[in-house]
């Protein structure tokens, strides 16, 4: 059989959902290809696409090259246009068996806004991946102004727990120690559900049902839609990992109306003070958006304030990036090196923030599951360098001997 290649950007459900493509495109017979699904996340996302779309043409010149994911679904007029790209499918037609036909139309990009159902297809493996992640939420009902996604995925749609359960078995089955629970806006899940159930009851029924898998983690979460059995779980389930990452992306209040958020810094802060008080130990990261138009310095200060308030120890943060028809597109932006200059700060007070907690590993006693024979990363997702080689999947005990720059450095506990 030719072979398939799969080149994935940006989330986990991406991930997830290659793996899903590449059966599809195998069952159809669709021969030597390479197929890209993008992200639309932001402007600098779509780039690299268009890229690499163009060095796998001068490398690949008789495959097909078909592109698809969030910037298809956004802007496919963009990459039909690229003499380099055979076909383009929308993100509802990606799922779709019939759609990898290679007899199929060139360009096949639906309404995503049209009512549906989630589409769940169970797989076995993900490749190359040592950690599993489990799609249980699609799309977003929120419309954050600067947010092009609710338009690349459509609105909210959950996956009914008992296929998240199975999929998860499934993975454990298979010999994954880790799970990830990945949506959109993952703490929506069950508003679309019969009873609407909340996310917490999703996280306990997996961690009761399978009772074989050694750790459950979550994408990212929207701390103001945190239900009550959620919290619980998160504090009391060692199971599921002391490492929450959260989606904050500004800590001036006045910039988080203008993003329409709906949350304010205050409540950010007391979430994470109320679950390092009843789970010590646990990390935070979050996503923070540095200028963001009308940002003052003032307003971008308590953006850099809100990482010690929080005791953020892993930031990822994007330099404001305009999204084409989102309304933080027509709003007064900022220019582009103080955007830059921004981003550098918050950037550097994330490194300091790392290099704190990674201070403070040293002599701890962790257990990592292993990703490659020399890296892994601990329950907290620090990541870890062997001093021995290790086996792919497989999680072990070590202490930690020091740590420095992007990652601590470890050998097996006695």
């Amino acid at each position: 059989m030719a072979a398939i290649d799969i080149v994935t950007f940006g989330c986990r459900l991406n991930t997830y959902e290659s793996e899903v493509m590449r059966g599809h495109a195998e069952e159809a017979g669709l021969g030597a290809a390479v197929i890209f699904n993008t992200c639309a996340v932001t402007a600098e996302a779509q780039r690299q696409a268009r890229q690499a779309i163009r060095r796998a043409r001068a490398a690949s010149p008789e495959a097909r090259i078909i592109v698809t994911g969030c910037a298809a679904q956004t802007d496919p007029a963009a990459f039909a246009a690229m003499p380099e790209v055979d076909r383009v499918l929308g993100n509802a037609e990606k799922l779709d068996a019939d759609a990898w036909r290679p007899d199929g139309d060139r360009v096949t990009v639906s309404d995503i806004m049209t009512p549906r159902p989630a589409s769940f297809q169970m797989i076995e493996r993900l490749k190359d991946r040592t950690r599993a992640f489990v799609q249980v939420q699609n799309g977003c009902d929120h419309r954050c102004t600067f947010c092009i996604i609710p338009f690349g995925r459509g609105n909210s749609r959950s996956v009914p727990e008992a296929q998240v359960i199975e999929q998860a078995r499934r993975f454990v089955a298979n010999g994954y120690a880790e799970v990830v629970l990945s949506g959109v806006d993952l703490t929506s899940w069950g508003a679309d559900l019969e009873g609407q159930p909340r996310l917490g009851r999703l996280v306990a029924r997996v961690l009761k049902d399978v009772p074989d898998l050694r750790r459950l983690r979550l994408s990212s979460i929207d701390s103001i839609e945190a239900d009550a059995e959620l919290v619980a779980a998160i504090a009391g389930e060692e199971r599921l990992m002391p490492h929450i990452h959260l989606s904050l992306q500004a800590g001036d209040n006045m910039i988080l109306k203008r993003m329409k958020r709906r949350h304010g810094r205050e409540d950010a802060i007391a979430f994470c003070a109320e679950l390092r008080a009843k789970r010590p130990g646990i990390v935070f990261g979050a996503d923070i958006i540095a200028g963001f138009p009308t940002e003052s310095e003032d307003m971008f200060a308590r953006s850099l304030a809100l990482v010690d308030e929080c005791g953020l120890t892993y930031l990822h943060v994007f330099p404001f990036s305009p999204r084409p028809g989102t309304p933080a597109a027509r709003m007064p932006q900022l220019d582009r090196e103080t955007v830059k200059e921004r981003a550098a700060r918050l950037r550097a007070k994330g490194a300091g923030r790392l290099a704190e907690f990674f201070s403070a590993e040293r002599g701890q006693r962790r257990q990592v599951l292993v990703e490659t024979e020399t890296m892994g990363r601990t329950e907290h997702f620090a990541p870890v360098r062997f001093s021995s080689r290790m086996t792919p999947g497989a999680v072990v005990a070590v202490e930690i001997a020091g740590g420095g720059g992007d990652h601590l450095t470890a050998r097996l506990a006695p």
